[in-house]
């Protein structure tokens, strides 16, 4: 397999990569080209476990619910109903969950290890109601309020591609489901809908795996969690 990173360039790339080199391009070249391991991150005061990994707990735990065997989660019974439901989808074979879907640079379905795979976008659980009709579920830890923007981004780009992949489709819907705040956000697309979104993330990919040169762009918003600046491994000596 063919590293995703190439004569210093970023090959491949995802919604979180893509904010990365939007936000940074030095934080993407030293965490994607150069690999510098992030430092160890103390816990925050009160706290058992980072949010990251919190996230990760709990997404695992919504997957082992949906196929069977385990019971749910304190953390996912305000979306028991739904969860209930998306279990009994999976049983009756309408759900695939964790989906790795991996696209070239023709926006063609690829394997998720392939040498040629451009983007690559995990998807929490992908939903047939019919030939034409699918949804896209998201499940969210954290907070939505400051969120919005980047969480719509994505709804918008898991509809592109779920369009592309399955050209059968008419309709989907996508939902974010904040399991700490039991919120469902919802939106619905059609294909005309969604393929106006395609320009914008091909643009946007392109950029970001042609970028030769990688400057840092230090404000206050990039700086303030950014592991390789003056208050983590140093490697960045603009940040503020």
């Amino acid at each position: 397999k063919e590293n995703s990173m190439s004569n210093d360039r970023i090959k491949a790339w995802s919604y979180s990569r893509l904010v990365d080199f939007e936000q940074c391009k030095l934080r993407a070249k030293l965490k994607y080209i150069d690999r510098i391991p992030e430092p160890a991150r103390p816990l925050p005061p009160g706290k058992t476990e980072h949010a990251n990994d919190r996230g990760t707990r709990i997404h695992d735990a919504a997957e082992r619910f949906v196929r069977g065997g385990v019971e749910l989660i304190p953390e996912l019974k305000v979306f028991s109903t739904e969860f209930h439901d998306l279990r009994n989808k999976y049983e009756h074979g309408m759900v695939s969950l964790e989906g790795e879907w991996a696209i070239n640079k023709d926006w063609e379905p690829v394997a998720w290890g392939d040498r040629d795979a451009w983007a690559r976008i995990k998807l929490d659980a992908f939903v047939r109601l019919s030939k034409t009709h699918a949804v896209v579920i998201d499940y969210k830890t954290g907070k939505k309020f400051g969120n919005e923007i980047k969480h719509a981004e994505q709804t918008q780009l898991y509809q592109l591609a779920a369009f592309l992949r399955y050209p059968e489709l008419e309709t989907i819907d996508v939902e974010l489901w904040y399991t700490d705040q039991d919120d469902l956000t919802h939106m619905k697309y059609t294909r005309a809908q969604g393929m106006r979104f395609f320009q914008n993330f091909n643009q946007r990919g392109i950029a970001m795996t042609t970028a030769e040169a990688f400057p840092p762009s230090p404000n206050v918003f990039a700086c303030k969690w950014c592991p390789y600046g003056p208050r983590g491994t140093g490697d960045c000596d603009k940040g503020v």
